[in-house]
């Protein structure tokens, strides 16, 4: 009877599954993607004035006690956990003043920061990474890191991570001022025990094949560095495209590239960092693509049109721009060039064969990675 008994309670106090019946239904009546990404995930714009109010009253803090001054922008449709701007991806406002830094901390996210204003030093592993404003640097997975402020003005970052995916899959491991025998830098380059790694075997002429659990466990490493991208070499390279003429076919920028994500284009694993110049007067046509967009203007105004709403953004505004499948194009005023900061976790859904993009919306959409994806007039438009 104990025995029952124990049974009984057990399963009416552990959760039970939901088992949804959707025999005969059409799959995408039974996907949220089914929803206009406008109305599930619409674009929201934190402006310039609220990021300097921010870091205002950011800076008018006593220093906590990890040196932290930070503030998250959360997207109002996102879960908790998973306080996103978008989806996968986490965007914070840090604040340090002068003289100041930060306790020491690792965790399993990655990150790209992006100086809006002053300077620094950051340390990430055994690397310092000296940055003045504009300056973009990123954070591989489980890294102990810190940032000092050794300028005499205000120090102010945007920070982006996947730390809300990980979140939202209940994963995201923060280690608080790692004891000094933790590792400073993750070694991921270090061989693995002798003789652990068994070779895997191919049981098919298709290609299928088995691996042993000895290498399922110590898969081949591959360096993960701290890169660092300084805004004066990428604005001497970036200011050349501004020579592309106004029947370019294309958007004018650079990926801040990660030879670690190799063909699946990023700066972290999990999303690429892009640096855009929009000439005065470029109308970009409108396209669309699965993964999502963050923008970061910091020089010239524009607006941008999504799922036929028009949003009108200047200098110093972070916009979510693109939200997933969302039908979008840019704009840039006459004036001044535009310069902007793109976050797209193009990589991550490349991995998944999950892009599903359009470059054209009078021609069909593809799957970026797995097929030949586009080509734009760049031979012809100088």
């Amino acid at each position: 009877m104990k025995a029952i008994q124990f049974e009984s309670v057990f399963l009416m106090t552990d959760p039970q599954p939901l088992l949804v019946d959707t025999t005969g239904k059409p799959l995408a009546e039974t996907a949220p993607g089914k929803l206009k990404p406008a109305k599930d995930w619409p674009p929201v714009t934190i402006t310039r004035e609220m990021i300097d109010a921010e870091v205002e009253r950011l800076a008018d803090l006593s220093r906590p006690a990890n040196g932290r001054r930070r503030v998250q922008f959360v997207h109002p449709s996102a879960p908790d956990p998973g306080r996103g701007l978008t989806p996968g991806v986490q965007v914070a406002l840090e604040v340090l003043k002068p003289g100041e830094e930060t306790v020491p901390i690792r965790h399993n996210s990655t990150q790209v920061n992006f100086c809006i204003r002053g300077g620094g030093t950051t340390y990430v592993g055994d690397r310092a990474v000296n940055y003045s404003r504009y300056d973009a640097w990123n954070h591989p997975s489980y890294a102990v890191y810190r940032h000092v402020n050794d300028t005499q003005d205000l120090q102010v970052r945007l920070t982006y991570s996947n730390a809300a995916l990980l979140e939202m899959m209940r994963v995201h491991m923060v280690e608080e001022d790692p004891s000094d025998d933790s590792t400073a830098s993750v070694d991921h380059a270090a061989p693995g025990p002798e003789g652990m790694r068994l070779d895997t075997f191919t049981i098919g002429d298709d290609g299928a094949a088995l691996m042993p659990y000895e290498t399922l466990i110590n898969p081949q490493p591959v360096p993960s560095n701290c890169l660092h991208w300084p805004w004066a070499k990428v604005k001497e390279n970036l200011d050349k495209l501004a020579a592309l003429g106004e029947k370019y076919q294309g958007r004018r920028l650079y990926l801040l590239f990660n030879p670690l994500t190799d063909r699946f284009n990023g700066t972290t694993p999990n999303f690429f960092s892009t640096i855009t110049i929009r000439p005065p007067g470029i109308v970009d046509k409108p396209h669309r693509h699965v993964s999502s967009a963050i923008n970061y203007y910091f020089r010239g105004s524009g607006y941008s049109r999504v799922e036929g709403k028009r949003y009108e953004w200047k200098a110093g505004d972070l916009m979510v721009s693109a939200p997933g499948w969302a039908v979008h194009n840019h704009a840039s005023d006459d004036g001044e060039p535009v310069y902007e900061l793109t976050i797209q976790d193009q990589p991550l859904n490349i991995y998944m064969e999950s892009l599903l993009w359009q470059e054209d919306l009078s021609e069909p959409a593809k799957i970026l990675g797995t097929e030949e994806g586009f080509a734009t007039n760049r031979a012809s438009a100088g």
